[in-house]
């Protein structure tokens, strides 16, 4: 049974900086149908785009570039345009928009990230290295073949179901409690996250200052932060919360609409895999499963973007059995930009979980002063 965590850890993702220089987040008030300019300040190059894509948009120019917010915005006032990196920023999306809408049909084929490459300013000039360039999917080295060349989707998926226990064995779980560690940055955090099978989850990480807390209810979802408000999930943040609350995704993935299929085979590092493509629930995933354990060791989904698609990389290890059946105890999140591991050490199955866990949290009343 695979298992990955919430995807709202506001300490790994730009949202952070969003939220603590009081950019404005979706809400109740701010829905998604939107344009950003509706939503957001002194939208200029990206007016029209659905307010809900202004974040991950955001997310790609500071993986493209290799920067952080305070690049191109004030701290505090992300309306203002006193920086010219902001210009600049400006001139760049309607080249790109540009170059795209006359030399390929309006295709997104050139993007921020095909020029910069991680450097704020392009380089002109080919570099020479000491050592021999890097492949362009370093640590993963895969190939293409004919489809004939490798074992059908519905035997790499059989074979995945198989190895967790059996579809009887993932069809009988209906909730979990896991704890453990969040490992972020050379830092540990103590970590709990909660499941229930109608696809939702709840991840609470206790820091120092108090406890990050994300839940998805199977439809929305919220996130909290220590000194900050609740807000609402993105959307992007929720086409992810809904893969992580899946408990039963292998068997999922045998539905009709899936669309897997395999196309190709390599490593991963020291393991020999074959790659698949799926849609699931209208997302894009790249799966990449153990040649000789059938176990999946890679999921990689991607946040759509204005500007461009950024992956988001889980990869999974430490299976062990829980109850019937068998479960990563150790995974990594990663994205362009940053990364955290969860370690479980204690997970129970089949536990009843209060329904409030996966609830939006009532607003506590400050405490009368006299």
């Amino acid at each position: 049974m695979r298992m990955t965590t919430s995807t709202g850890i506001l300490i790994l993702s730009t949202v952070l900086c969003f939220s603590l220089l009081n950019v404005p987040l979706r809400s109740a008030d701010n829905p998604p149908s939107k344009p950003a300019e509706q939503v957001f300040k002194n939208i200029q190059a990206l007016k029209g785009v659905p307010s809900e894509q202004i974040i991950p948009a955001m997310q790609f120019i500071t993986a493209s570039l290799g920067v952080e917010c305070d690049f191109c915005h004030v701290p505090g006032a992300f309306e203002k345009d006193d920086k010219k990196p902001k210009q600049t920023a400006r001139k760049m999306m309607l080249m790109m928009f540009a170059i795209n809408r006359d030399n390929f049909e309006g295709q997104r084929k050139v993007t921020c990230y095909s020029c910069h490459r991680g450097n704020h300013k392009p380089l002109d000039t080919p570099i020479v290295t000491e050592e021999p360039p890097a492949s362009p999917e370093a640590g993963t080295a895969m190939r293409r073949e004919p489809d004939s060349a490798f074992p059908s989707a519905e035997q790499i998926v059989e074979r995945y179901v198989v190895a967790l226990g059996g579809k009887a064995a993932i069809q009988g779980v209906s909730s979990r409690i896991a704890s453990g560690k969040a490992e972020i940055e050379g830092r540990e955090f103590p970590t709990e996250i909660f499941y229930d099978h109608s696809n939702k989850i709840s991840t609470v990480i206790h820091l120092p200052n108090g406890e990050n807390v994300d839940s998805f209810n199977g439809r929305t979802g919220w996130v909290s932060f220590p000194g900050h408000s609740v807000r609402a999930m993105e959307p992007y943040e929720i086409n992810g919360a809904r893969i992580d609350a899946d408990l039963h995704l292998p068997l999922d993935l045998q539905q009709p609409g899936s669309e897997i299929r395999v196309v190709s085979a390599g490593r991963i590092g020291a393991e020999a895999t074959y790659m698949a493509t799926a849609s699931w629930q209208g997302q894009p995933l790249d799966l990449y499963f153990d040649k000789d354990s059938g176990l999946l060791v890679r999921l990689v989904r991607y946040v759509e973007s204005p500007l461009g698609r950024s992956p988001v990389q889980t990869d999974y290890s430490d299976y062990r059995q829980s109850g019937a059946v068998k479960i990563p105890f150790r995974w990594t999140v990663a994205r362009p930009g940053g990364r955290f591991t969860i370690q479980l050490e204690r997970v129970k199955e089949n536990v009843a979980i209060e329904p409030a866990r996966f609830e939006k949290p009532v607003a506590q009343e400050k405490p009368d002063s006299h």
